[in-house]
């Protein structure tokens, strides 16, 4: 015979853990609260029977009460890159160890309303700000359209606006165009990212800044869509246009296209040197080991979660990126 269902336990709340402790109602909300003025030896006691009951805590009902929610809000209109992704990762290890819980919501970029909708959702679940992870032009014209009563800062949009924090893109692609004109390269290529990605744009006026700087004419430009897939169909396109060095924005763009030079009989970087932005893991593993601009995604974190929890010292310049030296660049063959 089969057993009988037990009805589902009523959920532990502040009564009973105040019932526990010996103490009141009151008291075991100022140490849910934080309150500074609540003794060591009650908070203890407190705490203690919030352990023993399994007590959760309700993040809405205490808004309500305290008008804080402890939670910030995050919106990705594209977390499937590298980059996007990383800054999600550690947005939410920041937000932990500030003390804050995350509530993520995801729009597509090319869709205002629902960038919109995504927004007041986060904004209706009492969020104390938002961390908006932007790489795309849509994005930022439809929250310029938004009045938000919270504070709100955005992600990967080459620090576009007010709010923007970013990663100093152009420089980050300076850097590796200087270690290609400095091994001896004159004619280096450029395998960029889609053309609606802002960070794809400023590595791409990167690129051609810091040639003009260097008196030097810009090498065929080929677009890709960030995925080695896109790197490897530029092979072709590559080896025609007679460039002895590629500056691929993005490591992936890399990967395929070293695989593609080694399949029409070149070698990297005896042939042709490449370097990659981003660092990813794997850029280590590659075969050379990739030369790359790494970027700093937990700084770049941290700095967002200071900006949307009110820290007045929390600084807006850009993150500087750092050249990563391998093996993939070396002297044109004379």
């Amino acid at each position: 015979m089969d057993e009988p269902i037990s009805p589902p336990r009523r959920p532990v709340g502040v009564r009973e853990v105040a019932a526990r402790a010996g103490v009141s109602r009151q008291t075991v909300s100022r140490v849910l609260n934080e309150h500074p003025e609540v003794a060591v030896d009650t908070r203890e006691r407190v705490l203690a029977a919030m352990a023993e009951l399994d007590y959760r805590i309700n993040n809405a009902a205490r808004a309500l009460g305290t008008r804080r929610s402890r939670t910030l809000g995050v919106l990705a209109s594209d977390a499937l890159q590298y980059g996007p992704a990383r800054s999600l990762a550690a947005i939410e290890a920041r937000a932990r160890g500030a003390g804050y819980w995350v509530s993520a919501a995801f729009a597509d970029a090319a869709d205002a309303d629902a960038v919109v909708a995504a927004v007041q959702h986060l904004v209706s679940q009492g969020v104390e700000g938002i961390v908006v992870v932007a790489p795309h032009t849509q994005t930022l014209d439809a929250l310029d359209a938004l009045r938000i009563g919270v504070p709100i800062v955005t992600l990967h949009s080459s620090g576009r606006g007010a709010r923007g924090l970013s990663v100093d893109q152009a420089a980050g692609a300076r850097l590796a165009v200087a270690a290609l004109a400095d091994a001896g390269h004159t004619q280096i290529a450029h395998l960029a990212g889609p053309a609606d990605w802002l960070e794809a744009e400023s590595r791409a006026e990167g690129y051609a800044a810091e040639l003009a700087a260097r008196g030097m004419s810009c090498g065929p430009v080929i677009a890709g869509d960030w995925s080695a897939a896109s790197g490897h169909a530029a092979a072709d396109a590559i080896c025609d246009s007679g460039a002895t060095a590629v500056f691929s924005a993005n490591d992936q763009m890399a990967l395929g296209l070293i695989t593609g030079l080694r399949e029409a009989g070149l070698d990297v970087p005896r042939d042709v040197s490449v370097v990659g932005f981003d660092d990813a893991p794997d850029a280590a593993y590659y075969w050379p080991r990739l030369t790359t601009v790494r970027q700093d995604f937990d700084e770049l974190a941290r700095r967002a979660v200071a900006a949307v929890i009110g820290d007045a010292a929390a600084p807006h310049d850009p993150v500087q990126p750092e050249l990563v030296v391998r093996d993939s660049v070396a002297p044109p063959r004379r």
